[in-house]
């Protein structure tokens, strides 16, 4: 193996939480959540259910517009999801809407004389093809409306384009969450590193996060803090959705976007409440392999216009059990996360929301905290685990306009993202220095400025963007500096030129200017340009998909923890550009989908630099190529999926390997995952089952390890009783068959001289959630 040259160091805490403490604390929600309660008695909003308070009336201001615009309005003003079919909005002009209506009226009002059949249900409105004349008005037809299997207006809604992946609200329901391995459970596609949240990396198609344009509520991340730590620490008990861009991105989903791009959503108190009102929610899991408890508290409210949102979770407990019954070391539990927002929408339309997110975890980890234990060799023992101390942090202005009209949506995004890592670093014996604190921030300011311009045949968003990027570390020897800013222009179009067809296109400039440690700077600007579409082969039945993408994201920085003082930068750091393709075709008939794509992403002069002098702007050319097929069925009641993914990645022409891929790429190979689940709704009960399968994979680097396959099956059983529908229990097993395995994606396993970092083994986890 072939360590990163860096800081070391060693703290030690003690874990100092019970079995019986977990227990009574999840016995303690369980038994608040059974407490009979008046509703009428916490708020006036909650003495309805949701179906009701759908019916209510609220306020509208929409003006007379083509119709994908008004829609976008009525879904933020109304709260309601909305689903349009593709052909029904080509063409088609809204009409006006103003006064204090019910969503059903304001819609049939809105769609009036467009003969368009519309259907309101369970918080979603499906807009579906526009009826023959005679068939009368929407408002005629409204409350006999049959919603039409959607069609997605391209990029927006419905069905994907070509390496979309959307993880929508509901799916992280069914989920439950620990951490964002758990988030991307399903997606072959998708691998996660790590077993400790604060370790973890995600890698789409093999190529690693920070490739990747990575965005919190729109905030751009910066945090490639130290190889040993994750970059993105989330927690997922806070999210509303996930979007992935695997290979081709839009030009407005930021700049640096190589491989792609990742969009997490927070929660807001209108993804919770229907109309004013208030509310909340208190949960509260317990994990038996590691004495674990989490608990999550909510509060939320909507008042003529204000809303707010406060959460906060917390988390405690032991290390965990691998499936071989060794206690893992460094695994345990101490996690603290917060989300606040604020936003207020003017009778104007005019909306302005401020949030700040929160994360913070401390507690022993190992020595590397990406891997099991490191032989590096060395003439001096290493302790075996030391403290990490990591904190990030998000806040977000964003300004939106709830009233667009037509060539007239804006939005604006002021936001600032900060990570930093303690931890202590001990130097070789020799030079007799006692054991210090080094700590790693990186941070970003940035923002955007851009408007969407509506046409009768799809939207064109266009805009400003920037960043300034800063790394540092504080070292007691070797501290160091580097930054980056940048601004760009973008334009990106989506269109449905045809029937049959759907477009996305654009493109954006980019001027970088980057600092390196020594103080020297350097300015470089480049283009990017991507185009992606669909085209219905049979029309509802067979879709054909392709993209492709060029990419410069100029020089990125180094990680906190080598950067080095006495770098030697010669003639500068290279920009780093990227060239993504893929196809796919799929297939739907009644219920069943089909779907396949090829990928290919290259990677060109991607900075990965050492601490030592002449390594400050070491580059390697990566490439990721593969193919991805799967199938399902759906019914009333519940899904059954299957997927596959054949992932290869070689770095500078060799098979990738897992140190020198460190903030590149990472070995991926082929993945299998199963996932089904059914409904009882009369009983209100939810049962589930998925499994991840990695077969073997030796395509590695000479004298290296091949990976071995592994199989792990989950299964899942939820209760929300009918009379109780606030009240939710879930019983959890993870890793039914107590299999030793690593993540396909984790640090090491191919080296001799590690023991990678184990998943836990069998797990029962025991949840209770109350909703007020």
């Amino acid at each position: 193996m072939r360590s990163q040259t860096g800081r070391n160091g060693n703290r030690f805490l003690t874990a100092r939480h019970s079995r019986a403490h977990g227990l009574r604390l999840l016995a303690t929600s369980a038994v608040i959540a059974l407490t009979p309660l008046d509703p009428a008695s916490l708020s006036p909003a909650s003495a309805q259910d949701k179906t009701s308070r759908l019916n209510g009336t609220q306020s509208f201001n929409i003006p007379s517009q083509p119709l994908p615009g008004a829609l976008n309005a009525f879904g933020r003003q109304s709260g309601l999801q909305v689903t349009l079919a593709a052909a029904t909005s080509r063409g088609v002009r809204s009409n006006a809407v103003s006064g204090t209506l019910e969503p059903q009226q304001a819609l049939a009002q809105l769609l009036s004389g467009t003969g368009i059949s519309y259907q309101i249900t369970g918080g979603t409105a499906v807009i579906g093809q526009a009826a023959s004349s005679g068939d009368g008005t929407a408002a005629a037809r409204a409350a006999g409306a049959t919603a039409l299997e959607p069609i997605s207006v391209f990029g927006e809604s419905g069905t994907l384009g070509a390496g979309e992946i959307q993880i929508s609200a509901k799916d992280l329901e069914r989920t439950n969450p620990a951490s964002i391995a758990d988030v991307f459970s399903g997606e072959p596609g998708i691998s996660v590193g790590s077993s400790l949240p604060m370790s973890q990396k995600v890698y789409v198609h093999g190529i690693e996060e920070n490739n990747l344009a990575v965005t919190v509520d729109g905030s751009r991340q910066n945090n490639k803090v130290f190889h040993h730590a994750g970059t993105n620490l989330i927690d997922p008990m806070l999210l509303k959705a996930v979007s992935v861009d695997a290979g081709v991105a839009p030009a407005d989903a930021g700049p640096g976007a190589l491989g792609g791009a990742i969009a997490y959503e927070t929660k807001d108190a209108r993804d919770l409440l229907d109309g004013d009102g208030f509310g909340g929610f208190v949960t509260s899991s317990y994990n038996f392999n590691s004495d674990t408890v989490t608990t999550g508290i909510a509060a939320y409210g909507l008042h003529e216009g204000l809303e707010f949102l406060g959460a906060f979770n917390f988390g405690k407990g032991h290390g965990f059990t691998a499936g071989n019954g060794e206690n893992v070391e460094g695994t345990s539990t101490d996690i603290l996360s917060g989300l606040g927002k604020l936003g207020y929408e003017f009778d104007s339309g005019d909306r302005i929301e401020i949030s700040h997110e929160r994360i913070h975890d401390e507690a022993p980890r190992p020595y590397r905290a990406n891997a099991g234990f490191v032989d590096p060799g060395r003439p001096w023992k290493e302790p075996t685990i030391r403290d990490y101390i990591l904190d990030r942090q998000n806040t977000v202005l964003t300004y939106t306009d709830s009233t667009p009209e037509g060539w007239w949506d804006p939005k604006l995004v002021l936001a600032y993202s900060r990570t930093e890592l303690e931890t202590t670093v001990f130097l070789d014996p020799r030079f007799d220095i006692a054991p210090y604190a080094a700590i790693g921030t990186t941070e970003s300011l940035n923002g955007k400025f851009e408007n969407k311009f509506s046409l009768d045949i799809g939207t064109i968003v266009a805009g400003v963007d920037f960043y300034s990027d800063k790394a540092d570390l504080e070292d007691a020897f070797d501290p160091g500096t580097e930054k980056s800013r940048n601004i760009g222009l973008y334009a990106q179009a989506r269109i449905e030129p045809w029937d049959r067809m759907r477009l996305s296109f654009g493109g954006r400039g980019d001027s970088q200017k980057f600092t390196g440690t020594t103080g020297e700077d350097w300015n470089n600007s480049g283009l990017s340009g991507n185009v992606s579409g669909e085209y219905d082969l049979i029309a509802d039945v067979l879709i054909a998909k392709a993209g492709y993408s060029h990419v410069w994201a100029g020089p990125t920085l180094a990680e906190n923890f080598v950067v080095n003082p006495r770098w030697d930068y010669s003639s500068g750091p290279k920009p780093v550009t990227a060239d993504n393709y893929n196809i796919g075709l799929e297939a739907n008939y009644n219920d069943f989908t089909v779907e396949g794509s090829v990928f290919q992403t290259r990677l060109d002069d991607a900075r990965a630099p050492r601490f030592a002098i002449a390594r400050a702007i070491e580059t390697h050319d990566v490439r990721s190529t593969g193919f991805e097929i799967g199938g399902g069925y759906s019914w009333g009641d519940g899904f059954f999926k299957v997927k596959y993914a054949d992932i290869d990645v070689e770095i500078d022409g060799k098979p990738a390997d897992s140190d020198i891929g460190t903030y590149l790429a990472a070995p991926a190979g082929q993945i299998i995952t199963v996932q089904a689940v059914h409904t009882f709704t009369d009983w209100g009960i939810t049962l589930g089952a998925d499994a991840e399968i990695a077969l073997d994979y030796d395509h590695v680097a000479p004298g290296s390890k091949p990976y071995q396959s592994y199989q792990v099956f989950n299964a899942f059983l939820e209760y929300k009783p009918p009379t109780r529908p606030n009240l939710t229990f879930r019983a959890d097993i993870k890793n039914i068959f107590d299999e030793t395995y690593s993540d396909r994606a984790t640090y090491g396993q191919e080296f001799a001289n590690v023991v990678p970092l184990y998943e836990q083994g069998r797990a029962f986890i025991l949840t209770a959630r109350a909703t007020f």
